[in-house]
């Protein structure tokens, strides 16, 4: 597959969301058209145990990982709170590729790996907003899991490609 140039405004450190229809998947930008995200590698343990799993923290172009779906920098927690140093968020990012970590879509989501490794903290608006409008977390994350299992599906036979 051809490299795609994408006209990115993005900083290392800046955080990348990925539309993905009712999920987003969240990527750190660490320079050179480069990424690091948090993949299940296991759906159909997320599926069958309510969203839990393993997953593995992958480094790839940025390109390979937003395939056709809409893309923008969002640092969504700049006004809460102090990002780290730049150089800190893709050191330590770049440390953990390769790792197994645990995934669980309310808890340990692509979005709290971004959000815990720019600012120390791991939070997901998108699981706090499921459980607002759908009154409990339960129904969101329902919806999450369906959607990460799509995008982790996508992704995983692109790279086979």
């Amino acid at each position: 597959m051809a490299p795609v140039l994408f006209d990115i405004d993005a900083k290392p450190g800046d955080l990348i969301e990925i539309f993905g229809g009712v999920y987003h998947h969240w990527a750190v930008f660490i320079g050179g058209n480069e990424v690091i995200h948090l993949i299940p590698s296991n759906l159909l343990e997320v599926l069958a145990f309510l969203g839990s799993s393993d997953a593995t923290v992958r480094r790839q172009r940025i390109w390979e990982v937003v395939g056709s779906n809409r893309f923008q920098v969002n640092n969504l927690l700049d006004d809460k709170y102090q990002p780290l140093d730049p150089s800190t968020i893709v050191s330590n990012a770049v440390k953990m590729v390769g790792q197994e970590r645990p995934y669980n879509v309310a808890t340990h989501n692509s979005e709290h790996f971004v959000t815990e490794l720019r600012y120390g903290k791991p939070e997901s608006r998108q699981v706090q907003t499921a459980a607002v409008i759908g009154g409990v977390a339960a129904a969101g994350v329902a919806v999450a899991v369906v959607g990460a299992a799509l995008f982790s599906a996508f992704r995983k036979n692109k790279d086979k490609e």
